[in-house]
């Protein structure tokens, strides 16, 4: 069973990974990359039908927290917000190129941490690419580190929510909104600190230049119509009903079901947003990738390679620096080698299995698990689209510069977020 559930894992991972590429079969979406590996699973007896309804159970109020950021993404694209951030990118780069290099990062960051870090890539990537090839038009070297700007950005997710699989893990262990807010805030905002030092000095040749774009200006600095206005308050509310709800121990859920549901009524009483657009936008083949990929750690957790897991992580001791490093290191590596989202559901069952408080462990694998993916570009379901999507804008990130700039940039961001984790540790415990 064991060597059914390894051949299982492989199968999914292949045919996830691989996707792009299938090109007899066109465009193969994750959900269905990763069924094989379930059926098979249930045909050998590594899973059960309860499982599945036990991966529902566990799963249904983060991924409908992550569909509800999803139809508000998209009803804040249609709206124009992202095309008004888009002209304030523009904007700042008619001075030295580090400040347009600066504000994009920031930008991302923050996209990441307000929606979700696969939403900032996804959203940003065609918007920024675009520009900086019209606003540079004989500076193309510059497309490349700007690209890398936005993948690298979203890096830590500093909420639960700004990342889906540290939804579904923070709610797999009990840690509420505020509790990992607290914790991970500082550890995101120092990695990327890190992170952007590092990208500035991988790119330092291309960044040090103080002429200014020289390419043509587009759009206004109208003021925002009275729906976009609106949509961006109901956001602020919503975020601010997050530490709310999580101190008086309410589901995150509820907040984010809600906001979805009134953005989206903003969106279609101003006409540019329909129902169908709205909702049909969510990325309903991912989430069943979530699903399907968690049904699948629950088959490995089965066959015991969970408690493997666990009984590595044991070999750490009782001391906390030590857990926090083990731990987050061999989630970086499995991230990168598994894909992140595996990786995650692993983590989160053998960390389940380890006796006394799991919070800092927890973390670690988190931290870990949102930084591996930098290594390879087969690390993420969002590293393989973005790369994918670059090549249908004419850009070309080749392998070796993926891996080159990610292990120069990630190194000392997850020594440094581990570190400052295990600050936090010693003095809150």
């Amino acid at each position: 069973m064991l060597l059914t559930a390894f051949g299982a894992l492989a199968l999914t991972i292949s045919l996830v990974v691989g996707r792009p590429h299938i090109a007899r079969i066109g465009r193969l979406d994750p959900a269905i990359g990763a069924i094989p590996g379930v059926l098979l699973m249930l045909a050998t007896g590594v899973l059960a039908w309860h499982d599945l309804l036990r991966g529902a159970t566990l799963l249904w109020r983060p991924l409908l927290t992550v569909a509800s950021v999803m139809a508000m993404t998209s009803v804040a694209h249609r709206l124009g917000i992202l095309d008004r951030v888009a002209r304030s990118i523009e904007i700042r780069t008619r001075g030295a190129v580090p400040r347009a290099f600066g504000t994009v990062y920031v930008i991302g960051a923050l996209t990441a941490a307000i929606f979700n870090n696969d939403a900032a890539i996804l959203l940003l990537t065609p918007i920024i690419v675009p520009l900086i090839q019209r606003l540079y038009p004989r500076r193309q070297y510059l497309v490349g580190p700007f690209a890398f700007a936005v993948f690298v950005s979203g890096g830590i997710a500093p909420l639960c929510t700004s990342n889906p699989m540290n939804l579904v893990v923070a709610e797999r262990v009990g840690l509420g909104f505020n509790a990992y807010a607290l914790r991970m805030l500082p550890v995101a905002a120092a990695g990327s600190l890190v992170s952007y030092f590092m990208l500035r000095v991988a790119f330092r040749k291309e960044l040090e230049d103080s002429i200014p774009a020289r390419g043509p200006e587009h759009g206004s600095l109208a003021p925002m119509e009275q729906s976009a206005n609106a949509v961006l308050v109901i956001l602020g509310a919503m975020l601010l009903a997050y530490p709310i709800l999580s101190f008086f121990d309410g589901p995150v859920w509820i907040a984010a079901s809600c906001g979805a549901l009134i953005i989206c009524i903003v969106g279609v009483r101003d006409g540019r947003v329909t129902i169908g657009q709205a909702f049909g936008s969510v990325a309903w083949d991912v989430l069943a990738f979530l699903f399907v990929i968690f049904v699948t750690a629950l088959g490995l957790e089965n066959v015991g390679l969970t408690h493997a897991i666990a009984q590595l992580y044991a070999a750490a001791g009782e001391h906390v620096g030590a857990q926090i490093g083990l731990t987050g290191a061999v989630s970086a590596v499995g991230s990168a080698m598994l894909n992140n989202h595996p990786a995650a559901a692993l983590n989160a069952l053998a960390i389940g299995e380890l006796p006394g408080d799991k919070t800092w462990r927890t973390l670690a694998a988190l931290v870990g698990g949102d930084l591996g993916p930098r290594f390879l570009p087969m690390g993420s379901l969002a590293g393989l689209l973005w790369i994918e999507m670059l090549h249908r804008l004419g850009v070309e990130i080749r392998t070796t510069d993926f891996v080159r700039t990610g292990v120069l940039v990630t190194v000392p961001t997850l020594i440094v977020s581990l570190g400052l984790l295990w600050l936090e540790a010693y003095l809150l415990n």
